[in-house]
């Protein structure tokens, strides 16, 4: 499916790479070494510099922590939405917000994608998407309250759970007027669930990508990787990459990631395997 994202549009030939900038002091992965807005517009300029089409800015780690309200996530994503629009008119900007107002907020700013990380929490984000014409990702998080851990949860099977609620999520983001090109279904690896939903999750990806509605993953350095092969954060990149081969090998779309050149190649080089993208050359045996 042709991608619509906000102002761009991506022929359905090709892969996105949506490269995360955490507005935060505590994320899990950077410890806050793009809270400053300096140091988050810097890892702007290297992203898209790296080939990355699109940026995610969050202001809200998804772990249990401190609460954020309202005021202050605004603070911490929409003004610097608006420096990124102006400085890279090029690169979609996704927000990483399940509030409808905070959501506005950032697309009034310039934002293109609202990436609803837990699950539909609030039922009018899709509502906003449809009046700024903005893109929505509809993730499956099996209910699970806003920042919070997966405790000894249970599915009969994880993956038509996940189905059943992210194209049920997409139906609703249509009836309420986004555009169908501009709707993403995400399984949320590790929202909502634990190593082995994760791990069926990747195995089975490509029943999610049957659906016809483009899919993103969420691989980076997910717990699920740390767990499969007893890494902590930091050392997960090798673990990452795996998944994302993959993923890429059945079929998905966008790829939200923290190294962007090395998922680009990955990727790459699936879906050439996989037919979907020519070689950049071929000219070995021709001359």
């Amino acid at each position: 499916m042709t991608l619509r994202l906000g102002r761009h549009a991506f022929a359905d030939d090709a892969t996105i790479m949506m490269a995360i900038v955490n507005r935060t002091p505590d994320s899990f992965y950077d410890q806050g070494a793009t809270w400053a807005e300096d140091k988050a517009s810097a890892r702007v300029d290297l992203v898209v510099g790296q080939g990355a089409e699109m940026v995610d800015i969050g202001g809200i780690k998804a772990a249990p922590g401190v609460e954020i309200g309202e005021a202050e996530e605004r603070s911490r994503v929409v003004d610097f939405v608006a420096r990124v629009r102006e400085e890279h008119p090029g690169v979609v900007i996704s927000v990483d917000t399940w509030r409808a107002s905070v959501g506005d907020a950032a697309c009034r700013a310039g934002a293109d994608v609202l990436n609803d990380a837990w699950g539909g929490a609030d039922p009018e984000l899709v509502d906003v998407a449809a009046a700024h014409d903005a893109a929505i990702i509809c993730t499956h998080t099996g209910g699970a309250t806003p920042r919070t851990r997966p405790y000894r949860v249970e599915y009969d099977d994880v993956v038509r759970s996940a189905i059943d609620d992210t194209v049920a999520y997409a139906e609703r983001a249509l009836a309420a007027g986004v555009a169908r090109e501009s709707i993403v279904i995400d399984p949320a690896h590790d929202f909502g669930k634990n190593t082995f939903h994760s791990l069926e999750l990747t195995r089975r990806l490509g029943e999610m990508v049957e659906t016809g509605w483009p899919v993103l993953v969420s691989l980076s350095n997910k717990d699920f990787v740390g767990e499969s092969l007893d890494k902590p954060v930091g050392e997960r990149l090798l673990g990452t990459l795996a998944a994302t081969a993959i993923c890429a090998t059945a079929g998905a779309r966008i790829y939200r990631v923290h190294e962007v050149v090395e998922t680009r190649q990955v990727v790459d080089m699936a879906w050439t395997i996989a037919g979907r993208r020519p070689p950049a050359r071929a000219i070995r045996g021709l001359q």
